[in-house]
């Protein structure tokens, strides 16, 4: 019987309680700073830019996670869709998403030409002034001013504006200055 009780005793202490014990979640501290994740405090997502000419877009947020694609274009517009430590997970022109070292990215703004087809760089924000240049399609260029309908932009040292939606690598409604 002695035995029989230690072995019951011996049980519950090994065991555990048998209801289910739910710990609180931890809170993350003010500022989002925690052992793994560090938030910039930056909006998502956000654009930026290569810092170079050799990107590496990996599968996941460190080296140890395979290279997927290598960008070889200095400037190329990328979105910023989430952060991880010093890691940032982009998206290109044509969807493909992977991460890339924030030393890698710069929050220089560029742009590609979009909307198909030849594209008019104009003198002043109406379409019918001059047109100072015609971009095509995938043509990079530098931003540096929207508001409206118009973006101010720079490409192969030509500058003048062109219609926001014939470029990407700017939201819809934002104002860039």
């Amino acid at each position: 019987m002695i035995f029989i009780l230690l072995l019951f005793a011996c049980l519950a202490l090994c065991a555990g309680p048998v209801f289910p014990l739910h710990a609180a979640p931890k809170e993350k501290p003010v500022g989002g700073l925690s052992s793994a994740i560090r938030r910039t405090g930056l909006p998502l997502p956000r654009w930026a830019s290569l810092r170079s000419n050799e990107v590496n877009l990996r599968s996941g947020p460190g080296t140890r996670y395979p290279v997927l694609w290598v960008y070889r274009r200095k400037g190329l517009p990328v979105e910023i869709t989430a952060e991880f430590d010093t890691w940032r997970r982009i998206r290109d022109v044509k969807g493909t998403t992977g991460w890339a070292h924030q030393a890698t990215l710069s929050g220089r703004r560029f742009f590609l030409v979009a909307g198909g087809g030849v594209q008019p760089v104009f003198r002043k924000e109406d379409a019918r002034a001059s047109i100072r240049a015609e971009a095509e399609e995938g043509a990079q260029g530098r931003l540096l001013k929207c508001r409206a309908a118009w973006c101010r932009v720079e490409l192969q040292g030509y500058r003048g504006y062109m219609k926001r939606d014939s470029i990407w690598g700017v939201y819809p409604d934002e104002t860039v200055d």
